[in-house]
């Protein structure tokens, strides 16, 4: 076995003279076989058991660059929007225009291989790597686990959206359907809630899941800082990732992070507004009256944010996943409860039949079917792609110990079938009564919908209230999770950030979501895509490389490299086996070279497997690794004792204590 030249510098000297010799030093018995175990940071690249960040001297403190960098321009975006609100929306408009027309395919395209990825990491060999060491068990239970997930996701825009969205396609139609089923008719019931469907369900939980396995992946297995840059490591290497180019990375995610965690607090502002207006009897809100019920919920989410995922965001997700259940579960048994168990059906295998039709509807097939596709669509690609940054990151910091079979299950499935269950019941309701001669239409407004909805049913000024109350718990965990996620992210990784950073992020979400009523003027919806859209398109890029990103470490994980010598040995084997034995032989390990070995064609010491599990000092000087003199102490002494002398050591079994300091 060959050794590199930079190990042969740090081993301490363990030779003898043979007498009469020229004086030429001869290793020990006991030092060869040293040689033979220590790889260049001490363990074979494929008996890594993982990496924790913590494990490494990662020095957090405020990335001074980053942080002014976006700091100085979200600022004066805000100070646009207040003093130029006019030209801001010009401006702002013109983009969103440039951006669907020419890169709204992208957009679709990104959304759709990015569920592909995830399928494939997740159901592949790749599945079985853990985000974490081999031994890491989870840090919380399946339904905590699960809340976190829902209510940082997308709890707002469920609420938001639920009743509205398929109502629209009932009342307008959708053009890619428009042969098979009518405006209004029974048939639009259920293509308006597959469309619906494909913009809630699988292709938005894959967009989070991209970054938030990558994210998890590099942090909890290979060391890394819990940094949206530090993810390409692979593909830039460590100086650029620490370069201009990581910090750029770093920038446009807290970017993309503003603007659409804004988006949702101003639809979550807008429909308490509505719900207040309603429940008390008062004319519409005005957007001075938005503006305050804004601030007041951002002096509640900024608490929440300072107190800490575990005392803050865990224990609102858990209390508001069930008042969410509960106002589900009512309007399911008190509304049409026949009729929307016939959808069920209906709407999962038509979603899954006309999946593929319904990606390929885009601009190609017309002006009113590119009309379509920009409103809603590119809109939600953009909209998901924009918080899927902090979503990711939250869902990666609750993720560690689960599999990446696990990981992929639950974030695409589990959440993407409540999210499609809770528009049959809300959007489904909604359809039944308006059929049935209820006044209900998008045209009295998207925000009061739902309310509308409720006035339908028993108890509606207690739903209506109910329902206010979610919204705004809503908000809070969405806007708690961004908020600490931004700090995160503009304190190099660390998983705790200051307590004025976060203040800083939360107030910035705050204004932006002020902005953007101001900018929006009378259409506060129209205003916020325009926004979220163009806002989104750089970290689209980034997303997409991303993928590449991780499919790279992947393939140098542990795990995998184990599953190669696996795979080589076995084949080379049972092929020695049959050619020597024909039927009758058996598998036994031992010290081969050459062809015969398993990793004949693999080089455990080539630094690009090898440097990820370096351990580094606070100067990133290379120290030794420190599983390097357990491992390498305990396997020896076990070994020397046991192999007869002149034999090489042919069972170098991991010990048990390999993961253990």
């Amino acid at each position: 076995m060959s050794t590199p030249p930079h190990s042969e510098d740090r081993r301490p000297s363990d030779s003898t003279t043979t007498p009469g010799s020229t004086g030429t030093p001869t290793r020990s018995r006991p030092r060869k076989i040293i040689d033979e175990l220590t790889y260049p940071h001490g363990i074979h690249p494929a008996l890594v058991p993982g990496v924790g960040v913590e494990d490494r001297k990662v020095k957090f403190g405020t990335d001074r660059v980053v942080f002014a960098i976006t700091a100085v321009l979200v600022v004066g975006f805000i100070a646009w929007g207040v003093l130029g609100t006019d030209s801001l929306s010009t401006v702002s408009a013109t983009a969103l225009a440039w951006v669907t027309d020419n890169t709204g395919w992208f957009f679709i395209l990104l959304s759709t291989a990015a569920v592909v990825f995830m399928i494939f990491i997740g159901f592949t060999r790749t599945g079985k790597i853990k985000l974490g060491r081999d031994d890491e068990e989870p840090e919380y239970s399946f339904f905590s686990w699960l809340a976190m997930l829902f209510a940082a996701g997308m709890g707002i825009g469920l609420v938001f959206y639920g009743a509205f969205e398929p109502m629209s396609y009932f009342e307008g139609g959708i053009p890619g359907f428009s042969k098979v089923a009518e405006a209004g008719s029974d048939s639009m019931v259920v293509y308006a809630l597959v469309q619906s469907a494909f913009h809630w369900a699988l292709n938005p939980w894959a967009i989070y899941a991209v970054v938030g396995v990558s994210v998890a992946y590099g942090a909890y297995r290979r060391g890394r800082a819990p940094l949206i840059s530090r993810v390409f490591t692979a593909l830039l290497g460590h100086k650029r990732v620490d370069g201009t180019l990581g910090k750029l990375i770093d920038v446009f995610a807290i970017f993309a992070t503003l603007f659409g965690t804004a988006a949702s607090l101003g639809v979550g502002a807008m429909q308490i507004g509505s719900g207040i207006s309603i429940v008390g009897g008062l004319d519409k809100l005005s957007n001075n009256a938005l503006i305050v019920i804004i601030a007041l919920l951002s002096v509640g989410f900024i608490i929440s944010a300072v107190s800490g995922v575990s005392r803050g965001i865990r224990y609102l997700s858990n209390i508001n996943l069930s008042l969410a259940f509960v106002l589900a579960l009512f309007v399911f048994l008190v509304g049409p409860t026949v009729f929307l168990l016939t959808l069920i059906p209906s709407t999962f295998s038509t979603y899954v039949s006309e999946y593929l039709f319904m990606t390929g509807q885009s601009a190609a097939w017309g002006p009113e079917s590119a009309e379509f596709s920009n409103t809603w669509t590119v809109y939600y690609w953009a909209w998901w792609l924009s918080w899927s940054p902090f979503v990711g990151m939250f869902i990666a910091k609750i993720s560690r110990g689960r599999t990446i079979r696990q990981f992929v299950t639950v974030v695409l499935v589990v959440p993407a079938s409540v999210c499609i269950l809770w528009f049959i019941v809300f959007g489904g309701s909604a359809m039944f009564f308006s059929k049935n001669g209820a006044d209900l239409s998008v045209d009295n407004g998207a925000e009061s919908m739902l309310f509308g909805l409720f006035d339908q049913l028993p108890l509606t000024a207690v739903t209506s209230v109910l329902a206010m109350v979610v919204i705004g718990i809503f908000f809070v965990t969405s806007a708690d999770s961004a908020s600490v996620v931004m700090g995160t992210m503009t304190q190099r990784g660390r998983p705790d950030p200051s307590k004025w950073i976060v203040i800083f992020w939360g107030a910035c979400l705050a204004g932006i979501a002020i902005v953007m009523l101001l900018v929006a003027g009378n259409d506060a919806l129209a205003g916020m895509q325009r926004l979220v859209i163009v806002s989104a398109l750089p970290f689209a890029v980034i997303v997409a490389m991303m993928m590449v990103a991780l499919y790279r470490d992947l393939s140098n994980d542990p795990a995998t490299l184990r599953t190669k010598f696996a795979y080589s040995a076995v084949q080379k084997a049972v092929a020695a086996g049959l050619a020597e034995h024909g039927d009758n032989f058996a598998l036994q390990v031992e010290r081969a070279e050459g062809h015969r070995a398993a990793g004949d064609a693999f080089d455990s010491h080539d630094p690009a497997i090898t440097e990820w599990y370096r351990q580094t000092d606070e100067n990133g000087d290379e120290t030794d690794f420190q599983y390097k003199s357990e491992w390498v102490t305990s396997a020896v002494d076990d070994i020397v004792k046991d192999t007869p002398e002149g034999e090489a050591p042919w069972d170098q079994t991991t010990p048990k204590h390999l993961d253990e300091k």
